[in-house]
């Protein structure tokens, strides 16, 4: 009891110094080409030595080409850092951090999915406490400087990193795989870059992964306690927009209306757990996919409907809000929250996403509510503290 009451506390509190922060000025640039605005905007900041961090296959398929001829008729120097892959580890951050010295590079600019871009935040970071590793950084408001100006462009509509204050890195510890976060104001990126034309090539699976992803980040914003009024209205709003727009975009890559849209419905959910933080959801994901390999939009789509349902009467309240937002019907509270959860594994099951996680072992179960439990408390707001047994509860629901 003691616990839960010290928990509460110490998140109010919390909550009060983010809602004093909610606005942090963002330059954001949305629409299609938008990317090719940016050499003007790079002369206009004098920036004239670039890190661009992104991956071997953005760089192989000729997508940067007209953005490098764009920074050269400018004379910008770019030099191309293209060593992250999925779940990015330290070492691809010390290296990126190394040529950032080298080069005296005067910006980064991430362009890729979430990985990259939470790998390029971690380089900024390096770059302003080089003396301060990156373990030495997780958990909350250890950074505490300011990055080197960061541009960030999503080319997934998913983990709303480009809004975030938050960066995900494994690490390997005690010979085991961990993910975890570092997070910190200091890494919400100075400009986000929203164009649709650099996510149509993405495969239908990840758009349904990254999207699931993004409705996660909105959801669990929204059910957690202290969320202010712009919070709860990005959170309603993003859910809406990927209601709307997800099963198009995943139907049809190539729409660019849905593609905007999907950016713009993780760019505000990024922006609501910014504010009031994400879940069990993701506590239990990160601790999954680091065991596991399995993709985080594709944990939280198997995962998000299990602690709905878990969190029981609690939540039907907000469900039923979501619920009406987007004209599910229903008569009673909890017949609105029951249709909520319901909708969310229709669409999940209409993108052939699996309701259980394959390969999940009982003999892991400690293991993963020791991890999720060490993210989440005493951080996230969650509606209900939960213990071992919970965790439990929501991994049985998944076994397959």
């Amino acid at each position: 009891m003691h616990s839960i009451f010290w928990f509460r506390t110490r998140q109010w509190v919390l909550s009060r110094v983010l809602h004093l922060t909610e606005h942090k000025k963002q330059t954001l640039l949305a629409a299609p080409d938008a990317v090719l605005l940016l050499p003007a905007l790079f002369r206009k900041c004098r920036i004239s030595r670039i890190l661009l961090v992104t991956t071997p296959g953005f760089v192989r398929r000729g997508t940067l080409t007209s953005l490098l001829d764009g920074c050269k008729k400018e004379n910008i120097s770019v030099t191309i850092f293209s060593e992250i892959a999925p779940d990015p580890q330290i070492e691809s951050v010390e290296q990126g951090f190394r040529l950032y010295q080298q080069l005296q590079a005067q910006a980064i600019l991430a362009i890729g999915g979430g990985s990259v871009l939470d790998a390029a935040k971690l380089i900024g970071a390096r770059v302003c406490c080089p003396k301060k590793t990156v373990p030495a950084m997780r958990g909350l408001l250890k950074v505490r400087r300011k990055l080197p100006p960061l541009f960030a462009v999503p080319t997934t509509a998913g983990t709303g990193s480009e809004a975030t204050a938050a960066a995900v890195i494994t690490d390997c510890i005690d010979g085991k795989p961990y993910k975890y976060a570092v997070n910190d104001l200091c890494l919400i990126p100075d400009t986000a870059v929203l164009d649709p034309r650099l996510t149509i090539s993405l495969p239908s699976s990840m758009t349904a992964d990254t999207g699931m992803d993004a409705l996660t980040h909105a959801m669990e914003a929204f059910l957690n306690l202290f969320a202010s009024r712009s919070v709860q209205n990005a959170s309603i709003e993003a859910v809406c927009e990927n209601f709307h727009a997800l099963p198009e975009a995943w139907r049809d890559g190539t729409h660019l209306a849905a593609r905007q849209e999907m950016l713009h419905a993780s760019y505000l959910a990024g922006f609501a757990f910014t504010n009031n933080f994400v879940g069990y959801v993701h506590a239990i994901a990160h601790a999954v996919g680091a065991l596991y390999h399995i993709p985080h939009g594709r944990a939280n789509a198997v995962l998000l409907p299990a602690v709905l349902r878990e969190y029981g009467s609690c939540i039907a309240p907000k469900l039923a809000v979501l619920a009406d937002a987007l004209s599910l019907g229903g008569d009673t509270v909890s017949e609105k929250a029951e249709r909520m959860i319901a909708a969310i594994e229709a669409m999940r099951d209409s993108f052939d996403i699996p309701s259980t996680l394959p390969h999940l072992s009982p003999n892991d179960y400690t293991e993963i509510a020791r991890r999720a439990l060490k993210e989440a408390n005493p951080t996230y707001p969650v509606p209900q503290i939960w213990d071992s047994e919970k965790i439990f509860s929501v991994l049985r629901r998944v076994q397959s």
